[in-house]
């Protein structure tokens, strides 16, 4: 079958697809970083030639195998040939802490990570409680070199039957410390974000969020299906991102808020030709109107902003340069999505209610890996006994449908794209000998969204320096999870029954 054929079934294989591409379209650029150029036939070659080898290996059907990497050619081959020998895909983030990612490893049981240099220097301070095998896809001494680990040119895996709710990819939300939760994002859910967006073969899709993001594949994933042509950053930078826009005659991207601000702040944004692109999409942390509108009048082609979760449930989607008077919410339903509003009790709002958000379509997270317990708790069931997927957002539906996000219920911070869960943070703050109680809040950022803030109560007799003490906490967390500011108050405000009042903290904070 060609690969339309097969886009036009309700389920199929990734995989399949690209082996379909590299048929129709051996030559044509397929993905594009800044040291190579792969084919669609010499994608489907390396692809053959990783799944070979993990076979070989004894990497079963199901089994998880992890990435420590920065986005690549060879990232993203490896992926599919993770996904071709039957095993699930576990990115993990360069930016946490070697505790974390032992963490993340063990919990999702890789035997195998793939890594670079980087993300072998973020495993080492663990690597003694890590016991997988590192493989290094840059060449570089961080493991054994992919090249010969790999099965030879011309080899070909055992075919595997992979059913639609097998998991594509494993990731995790967790921050520094806890249990982590991965999500387990399955076939199916992944096979449903290959329509729409205005793919086609004639597309080049900018891709330069990070290899561990969610948000990485949305517009990777249909971009490749459609036989268009991918060029990878391994981090975002401004001047770059303008610049391979241009030379490649990019038609597609999607960004996070912060990334869309620091492109409208640059200097030299208007002297660069953009005018190839046709649609941009953003997602994962709030929108501002006012920038929302900025990108509509600056940058040519429409601008799509995607309201939904790594777990998936029910995705809104906004066509901001189609509503202008709607930047305020986050759009509507996308056909197949179901979205509700659900209140304290569990029952559906009135119409023009606040409530929180659930959602269920095709694309909902199997669950949390290793955690049905906290599975269950983000579940809803409806009064037809459908299963829901909560958000903890709490919003309306405005007269014309579009959804109006008031709140969040959970303390979720969302800080450049990126989820980081306070709990983890005040339980790092809870290690200082000399700290009574803490407790993280996520503040307005222009440049990041939001980003978290820390309020200390000292035990009796100390004093510390609200500097010292950031810089001490700033050096035990991830990059993502650093405190912006701290301060040193008397005691946390709290609740009649005990629970900390973080709203109060948030609105003395603005005060």
């Amino acid at each position: 079958m060609t690969a339309e054929e097969l886009l036009a079934h309700d389920f199929g294989l990734m995989t399949d697809v690209l082996r379909a591409q590299a048929q129709e379209r051996p030559d044509k650029p397929a993905l594009i970083d800044a040291r190579r150029t792969l084919t669609y036939a010499a994608l489907d070659s390396l692809i053959d030639r990783v799944a070979s080898a993990l076979q070989r290996d004894g990497i079963a059907p199901g089994e998880a195998v992890a990435f420590c990497v920065a986005n690549s050619v060879e990232y993203i081959a490896t992926v599919f040939g993770v996904l071709r020998a039957g095993a699930v895909s576990a990115p993990l983030a360069t930016t946490l802490t070697a505790d974390t990612l032992a963490i993340q490893l063990a919990d999702c049981a890789a035997s195998i990570v793939f890594v670079d240099a980087a993300g072998a220097q973020a495993l080492a301070p663990a690597r003694d409680r890590i016991t997988a095998r590192l493989i290094a896809l840059d060449g570089s001494a961080a493991g054994e070199t992919a090249e010969a680990w790999m099965a030879p040119a011309g080899a070909k895996p055992q075919p595997v039957e992979v059913p639609p709710d097998q998991g594509f990819n494993i990731i995790y939300s967790s921050g520094t410390t806890g249990t982590p939760k991965g999500i387990v994002q399955p076939h199916r859910m992944r096979w449903s974000q290959f329509r729409g967006g205005g793919y086609g073969v004639d597309s080049v899709t900018m891709v330069s969020t990070p290899s561990y993001s969610n948000a990485t594949f949305v517009p990777l994933l249909p971009t490749l299906a459609r036989g268009g042509t991918v060029v990878l950053m391994p981090k975002f930078d401004a001047d770059e991102f303008l610049r391979l826009s241009e030379l490649h005659r990019a038609t597609q991207t999607l960004l996070v808020p912060v990334q869309y601000r620091t492109l409208m702040q640059h200097p030299n944004f208007d002297d660069y030709d953009l005018s190839s692109y046709r649609l941009k999409f953003c997602t994962s942390a709030p929108f501002p109107a006012a920038l929302k509108a900025e990108v509509v009048r600056r940058w040519p082609g429409g601008l799509v902003e995607f309201y939904g979760m790594t777990e998936g449930g029910g995705t809104c989607a906004l066509r901001c340069h189609a509503y202008p008077d709607k930047l305020h919410t986050v759009g509507k339903p996308q056909p197949g999505h179901d979205v509700r509003l659900i209140d304290e009790q569990g029952r559906e709002v009135a119409a023009g209610e606040l409530g929180e958000v659930v959602g269920r379509s095709n694309a909902m997270m199997v669950g949390y890996h290793n955690q049905p317990g906290r599975t269950a708790d983000a579940e809803w069931t409806s009064p037809e006994g459908l299963r829901f997927i909560r958000t903890g957002d709490v919003g309306r539906f405005d007269e014309d449908g579009f959804l109006i996000l008031m709140d969040r219920k959970k303390d979720m911070i969302i800080s450049g794209g990126f989820n980081i869960y306070p709990s983890d943070i005040e339980a790092e703050l809870a290690r200082h000998p000399e700290i009574a109680e803490a407790a993280v809040v996520g503040v307005p950022s222009e440049r990041w969204g939001e980003t978290p803030v820390a309020f200390v109560a000292l035990k009796p007799g100390h004093a510390l320096a609200p500097d010292t003490l950031m810089s001490w906490l700033n050096g035990r967390v991830g990059d993502t999870q650093r405190l912006s500011d701290l301060k040193i108050v008397e005691a946390l405000p709290r609740s009649a029954i005990g629970k900390v009042l973080k709203r109060e903290l948030r609105d003395a904070y603005a005060a």
